[in-house]
C-alpha cells in the first residue's frame, strides 16, 4: 500500500510537470518502474496504459482553457499511432538501449536551442504560417516509437520540434501535443498487448499512476494557459538538457568528479538563461505597456471635439441668426403721414 501511495505521487507530480511542460510524463514513471526492478517492456506497457486515462484528462482540460490547435493534433496523432504500436511490438522482444545516446544527443541540441531562442525576447513576426503535414507526419512517426520503446518521449521529441518551428504559442503547442497523446498512449498498449499479453501490465502499479496523474490533469491545463511563454521555453529546454545529459555522461561512461561538475555548469547555464528569460519578458511587458498608452492618447485625441466647436461666442463675430430675430424699427424711423 505504501508503494502504491508512493506511485500515486509520483504519477501527480509527473502529470503536473507533462501538462505544465509537454513531456516528462512517461520518463518519470518509467524510470521510476525501472528503479524497483520492472523489466523495460512491462514498464512501458503499464506507463501507456495509465496513459490513456491520464492523457484523455488531460486533453479534455486543455480544449476547455482553449490550448487545443485541432488541426495539429489530428496530422500528428495519427502517424504517432502508427510509431507508437510499431515501437509497441518491437520492444516486447528486442531492447533499442543502444538507441538512446542519438535519441538524447538530439534532444539534447534542442534543448540547448531552446535556451537560447527563449533567452532572448520573442519575435512574433516568425509566427506566419501553418505547419504542414510532410513535418507533423514524419514527426509523429518517429516521436511515437521513441515513446514506445523508450517507456516515453512523445513529448520530449514532439513539443521541442514544435516549438523550435516557431509557428505555434508554447501554450498551444503543449496542449496539442498532450491531447494527441491520447491517441498515441491507445496504440501502444494495444502493441503491447498483442506483444505481451495482458500478464505485461501490472495493474495495480497502472491504477497508482492513474489516479494521480486525473488529480493534476486539470490543474496542469490551467498552469500553463497562466505562465507566460517566455519562462515557459526556457524551462522547457532546461529539462530536457538535464534529462538528456544522463543519459549521455552514462554512454560516455563519464564518471567521478566529472559528472558532478558537468551537472553544476549545466544548472548555472539554466539559471543563466531563466533570468535572462525574465528580463527579456519584463521588457516586452514595458513595451506593451508604452504602446497600449500610446494608442489609448490616439483614440482620445481622435474622440475630443475640434477646436471650432469649442470656440467662444465673440461679438465682432458675424451674426449667424435669421432676419425673424432683428428688433422692430422705432417709431421715429417710420414715416409719418402727416409730413406728405
Amino acid at each position: 500500500m505504501r508503494k502504491l501511495l508512493v506511485l500515486a505521487l509520483v504519477g501527480l507530480a509527473a502529470q503536473l510537470v507533462d501538462g505544465a511542460l509537454g513531456m516528462a510524463y512517461g520518463l518519470t514513471s518509467s524510470t521510476l518502474l525501472l528503479l524497483v526492478g520492472v523489466a523495460p517492456a512491462a514498464a512501458s506497457a503499464s506507463v501507456h496504459l495509465a496513459e490513456i486515462g491520464t492523457t484523455l484528462a488531460a486533453g479534455v482540460s486543455h480544449w476547455r482553457f482553449g490550448n487545443v490547435d485541432w488541426r495539429v493534433v489530428g496530422r500528428i496523432a495519427f502517424p504517432g499511432a502508427v510509431g507508437a504500436f510499431a515501437g509497441a511490438t518491437f520492444l516486447s522482444s528486442i531492447s533499442t538501449e543502444s538507441a538512446a545516446p542519438w535519441m538524447a544527443g538530439i534532444l539534447f541540441t534542442l534543448g540547448a536551442y531552446l535556451l537560447v531562442r527563449f533567452s532572448r525576447p520573442l519575435r512574433t513576426d516568425r509566427r506566419g504560417g501553418q505547419l504542414r503535414s510532410r513535418f507533423l507526419g514524419p514527426l509523429g512517426l518517429v516521436a511515437g516509437f521513441v515513446d514506445a520503446t523508450g517507456g516515453g518521449g512523445w513529448g520530449p521529441v514532439a513539443t521541442p520540434a514544435l516549438l523550435v518551428s516557431g509557428r505555434m504559442e508554447p501554450r498551444k503547442v503543449i496542449g496539442s501535443v498532450d491531447t494527441s497523446e491520447f491517441v498515441v498512449a491507445g496504440a501502444a498498449s494495444l502493441g503491447f498487448l498483442i506483444g505481451l499479453g495482458s500478464e505485461g501490465f501490472l495493474l495495480p502499479m497502472v491504477a497508482a499512476l492513474l489516479v494521480g496523474g486525473l488529480i493534476a490533469a486539470p490543474i496542469a491545463a490551467w498552469l500553463v494557459r497562466i505562465v507566460p511563454a517566455q519562462l515557459l521555453g526556457a524551462a522547457i529546454g532546461g529539462v530536457i538538457v538535464l534529462t538528456n545529459a544522463r543519459t549521455l555522461m552514462r554512454s560516455a561512461d563519464l564518471g567521478g568528479p566529472a559528472r558532478p561538475a558537468v551537472y553544476a555548469l549545466l544548472a548555472v547555464a539554466w539559471a543563466a538563461a531563466l533570468a535572462l528569460a525574465v528580463r527579456a519578458l519584463l521588457r516586452t511587458r514595458r513595451q506593451r505597456a508604452v504602446a497600449a498608452t500610446a494608442l489609448a492618447a490616439t483614440a482620445l485625441a481622435a474622440d475630443a471635439p475640434s477646436p471650432a466647436a469649442e470656440r467662444p461666442f465673440s461679438a465682432d463675430a458675424p451674426s449667424t441668426e435669421s432676419p425673424a430675430a432683428d428688433p422692430l424699427p422705432t417709431p421715429a424711423a417710420v414715416p409719418s403721414l402727416n409730413n406728405r
